[in-house]
């Protein structure tokens, strides 16, 4: 390749100081012309090996045909293979600091070979015409704490399948259907954004895509990364967002990924009690590396500049800032002022969030944190970590809790339900009932609900309608919407058929009701990060199991009250107090109707107001009032 450096002293700059945020146009494998010669350009960072060679089906995987040149002192060794094609496998051949020989699929791969196999594959990334123009353009406006979010939470391998073949075993849907059937269902549905789970290449589909080996590529599983971008494309198209699941907290220990990648610990901690989580059997990263930070934070730019996603939902973000997470005595190593916060990853994620948000306004960065780590959603100057949005596990844990219980009891938990009142504004939260709490025995959403089946579906309607009036964006996971009955397993789809039935279509019918109230009312969503969006009418009414409050709308026109009724009991005689002697008007029920019944407020004391009036609350009645 003569003695020209494609790796520069540039880039060799930018990469060691881990701010090179487009680096993977240079690592990795890409199509190029040199001269006159079609081929594709190497490069991998290997910063101990004693040497590397790109080894493939253009030269019969011969590990002496095509070695590399170290570029600098940084560790990139790169090469030109004249005649290497778009579609062929390669691996890195590496001799390792110690003469071990190692053999690496491509970090910074755009594509891999289907599972079992653990090959990357040559592929061009800029071959994609855009049409989603306008959407993206609209994105730089769109600020999650003003305006409405309902998000999807969607396998793509489990949502639908096709009956399986000798060629589609799984019966996986590639991502150009799934776009058109899934596009075609969330805005019939109402809601904003689908969040996928497992895009990133991972070996095992049982780990739903949580244990990574290829961060830069679209799974093969579904299809191409031209495929994938067609999806987000398409998506786009429909006016509906796109969040993908983005796990940089952990790595597999595979033979062909990350870890140990030059003999040495590269991506990782050295030290065992750095460098791994005795729970999951997987790697930590080490955040104080330059190198590796760049690793992680260009890979999130590369999905949402080059795959033109909205945002990305970071996983297991509490197992990164805790040094002792999941750990006993003994396990872990404490910061340099003997505490527990991991300070490499407070840093990675300030410049993450920094970085990511300043380039491209109107995205988001989503933080599953599962603590009481403060200012998780505070901006980075104010010393908080410059997340978006969190997910509100304190909010999801005490709700289903008291779902789950017999309504009998619910007068003792009343305050499960409106703890959360006192630090919704802590932080701008998403409430979410995700994927995890579906599965491992823990029931199907129907299924965690009291009582006999009628029961059940009515519980369900009144647990949605509360989540939905409650201050914070909505995440629902797919299957919940309908009442699935199994819980979720990756292995098959969802039970589609139950559709046939009338309580599950009119679960779905109420859910869709839901979506497009929440969506139609500024109130429900416009004051989300502001206290003065949210009134109790009455927190206080364990006895009946009754909650009633006020959203109100950032215009002060069409607000909304709500009332909840959480047993069994008929209450003909119900009486609301109200925060004005106005004209309320029903736009829902517990059947979905919104027959938009008028109700007069009238100067008759309750809940320690002066006006009030009274509405027959049928049993798990709901009702949601415009004034």
């Amino acid at each position: 390749m003569g003695e020209k450096l494609q790796f520069t002293e540039l880039d060799q700059y930018l990469f060691g100081q881990g701010t090179h945020y487009d680096v993977y146009r240079k690592l990795g494998a890409h199509p190029e012309k040199q001269g006159k010669k079609e081929g594709v350009y190497f490069a991998v960072w290997a910063p101990n090996a004693q040497a590397v060679s790109v080894i493939g089906e253009f030269n019969d995987w011969n590990e002496q045909a095509a070695p590399m040149k170290k570029a600098g002192p940084i560790g990139v060794f790169e090469t030109f293979v004249p005649g290497a094609k778009i579609g062929q496998l390669y691996k890195f051949f590496i001799v390792g600091m110690n003469g071990e020989h190692i053999y690496k699929a491509d970090p910074y791969a755009n594509e891999a070979e289907l599972r079992p196999g653990t090959a990357s594959r040559i592929t061009d990334i800029g071959d994609y015409k855009w049409k989603d123009t306008t959407w993206m353009k609209n994105r730089q406006k769109f600020d999650e704490t003003k305006d409405a979010m309902a998000i999807y939470e969607v396998h793509p391998g489990s949502w639908m399948k096709h009956p399986a073949t000798e060629e589609n075993e799984k019966g996986f849907f590639n991502y150009r259907e799934l776009a058109v059937k899934l596009a075609q269902y969330v805005k019939d549905m109402g809601y904003t954004h689908v969040e996928l789970m497992g895009i990133a290449e991972h070996p095992f589909d049982g780990s739903w895509g949580y244990q990574v080996t290829g961060y830069y590529a679209p799974t093969s599983r579904y299809g191409t990364p031209q495929d994938f971008k067609y999806l987000v494309d398409y998506l786009h198209r429909q006016k509906i967002g796109v969040i993908l699941d983005w796990v940089p907290a952990h790595f597999p220990k595979d033979a062909h990924g990350l870890a140990n990648f030059d003999g040495t610990a590269v991506y990782e901690h050295a030290d065992p009690r750095q460098g791994e989580h005795p729970d999951w059997g997987t790697k930590i990263y080490n955040y104080g590396r330059p190198e590796v930070k760049n690793f992680l934070i260009a890979n999130a730019l590369f999905w949402i500049e080059e795959c033109h996603v909205d945002g990305l939902r970071v996983d297991a973000v509490a197992s990164m800032l805790y040094l002792d997470y999941g750990k006993n005595d003994g396990q872990w190593v404490a910061n340099k002022y003997g505490g527990n916060q991991n300070l490499e990853a407070i840093e990675f994620f300030k410049h993450l969030n920094t970085v990511v948000l300043g380039r491209n306004h109107g995205t988001v960065m989503i933080a599953e944190e599962s603590t009481a780590w403060p200012k998780v959603t505070g901006k980075a100057e104010d010393d908080g970590l410059g997340f978006s949005l969190k997910w509100n596990m304190g909010w999801m844990n005490d709700f289903l809790e008291y779902m789950k219980l017999d309504p009998y009891f619910r007068k003792f938990n009343h305050n499960k339900m409106t703890f959360s009142m006192t630090y919704a504004y802590s932080e701008k939260y998403v409430l979410v009932i995700s994927h995890d709490e579906v599965v491992h025995l823990k029931k199907s959403m129907l299924e965690k609900m009291p009582g006999e089946l009628d029961d059940k579906f009515k519980n369900l309607k009144a647990a949605y309608t509360f989540m939905f009036c409650h201050p914070g964006k909505k995440l629902l996971f797919m299957g919940q919407e309908f009442g699935q009955l199994r819980e979720w397993s990756e292995e098959r789809e969802l039970d589609w058929f139950l559709l046939g039935e009338e309580k599950h279509r009119n679960l779905k019918d109420f859910v869709q009701t839901l979506l497009k109230m929440y969506r139609k009312y500024p109130a429900l969503y416009g004051t989300d990060t502001d206290p003065s969006g949210f009134e109790w009418i009455n927190a206080d009414d364990g006895d009946r199991s009754i909650y009633s409050f006020v959203r109100k709308s950032p215009t002060k026109r069409n607000n909304l009250l709500v009332v909840c009724n959480f047993t069994p009991v008929e209450r003909p005689d119900y009486r609301v107090g109200v925060p004005k002697k106005k004209q309320y008007t029903l736009v829902l029920d517990e059947n979905g109707q919104t027959a938009k019944k008028v109700f007069k407020a009238e100067k008759q004391d309750c809940d320690n107001r002066p006006f009030s009036f009274a509405y027959p609350l049928p049993a798990y009645g709901v009702a949601v009032f415009q004034y």
